[in-house]
């Protein structure tokens, strides 16, 4: 791995992955230069932020097609959230998502669905799923059979609990190593069961069974995530350990979003899955610019 110094001693870890150009979606990102804008589209009733504000089928096409608007790479579309509570039934989860799904589709973005059952994974990708999103981390290996039956790419998140329950009072001695050696044992299931490495995308799965200080470590120190050698997606959009780390609420977690997003790139981050499209697009491709990724829009000043 090498790395890029900034000022006052500060380094960015830059990964050497395995082969960085990835064909997703008929989409080609070059993750050594490029960074993804995942905008987030829950069709729960109780998703955490939007407390079901695109639960509606309308709803949530609209909100897609204004993220598309706002610049997002990727939508990705969630049916039944993480967090503990009761079981979504498979054929309702199923509905709720491939509508979506479909209503996107030659929409020139990817196009994932978050779920953890092989059921939905798989009526995802034939209603035109580019990726499945699993935060369970490959808990059932029938996800992996499903996704390696496809051309879809899998991304594996960390997190410890079975599917919708609690974990209280998570421990660790060292986050980042426990994450990290989950992560390859996952992925090396993943890979055992038939899904290649090269479409294979990783996510330490920040505040998912975690403490705020889990978090914040796991953020400070993502380039041992990075470092793995897999394109790596990080999920930190107005979640608690913004909102605690600040002492803001739910709706007053932007702008510390954002920073973290844009911590997370510097340490080699290469997706980023935001709820506050336009402000993260802008966030994102201005990190892109000041990293020599891309060039500026326009040139006029002192011109």
């Amino acid at each position: 791995m090498t790395h890029t110094r900034f000022g006052s001693g500060m380094t960015r870890a830059s990964p050497e992955m395995d082969a960085p150009r990835r064909l997703i979606g008929g989409r080609t990102f070059d993750f050594d230069r490029e960074v993804a804008v995942m905008a987030i589209i829950n069709r729960t009733p109780d998703s955490f932020y939007d407390q079901g504000a695109t639960f509606a089928l309308d709803a949530s096409v609209v909100a897609a097609q204004q993220a598309i608007a706002d610049g997002a790479d990727w939508i990705d579309i969630g049916g039944a959230k993480f967090a503990p509570g009761p079981a979504v039934p498979i054929e309702q989860e199923i509905d709720r998502v491939v509508p979506v799904v479909e209503a996107l589709r030659g929409a020139n973005v990817v196009i994932s669905v978050d779920t953890f059952h092989p059921a939905v994974a798989a009526a995802s990708i034939a209603a035109g799923a580019h990726v499945i999103n699993d935060t369970t981390g490959v808990h059932d290996p029938a996800m992996a059979d499903v996704v390696a039956d496809s051309d879809a790419t899998l991304v594996i998140t960390h997190s410890l609990a079975a599917p919708r329950m609690p974990y209280p009072t998570p421990q660790y001695n060292d986050v980042v190593a426990e994450v990290s050696e989950f992560l390859l044992a996952r992925v090396d299931r993943a890979v055992s069961h038939g899904v290649p490495r090269e479409r294979i995308i990783i996510d330490p799965g920040h505040d998912l069974n975690k403490t705020t200080r889990h978090s914040l470590e796991l953020t400070r120190r993502l380039g041992e995530i990075t470092g793995l050698g897999l394109p790596t997606l990080v999920a930190v959009s107005n979640k608690d350990f913004v909102g605690e780390s600040l002492g803001r609420e739910r709706g007053e977690r932007v702008e510390g979003s954002l920073a973290a997003a844009v911590f997370c790139i510097l340490q080699g981050a290469r997706i980023v899955r935001m709820h506050n499209v336009r402000a993260a697009v802008d966030a994102v491709r201005m990190t892109e610019a000041i990293l020599g990724f891309r060039e500026p829009a326009y040139e006029r000043h002192n011109l």
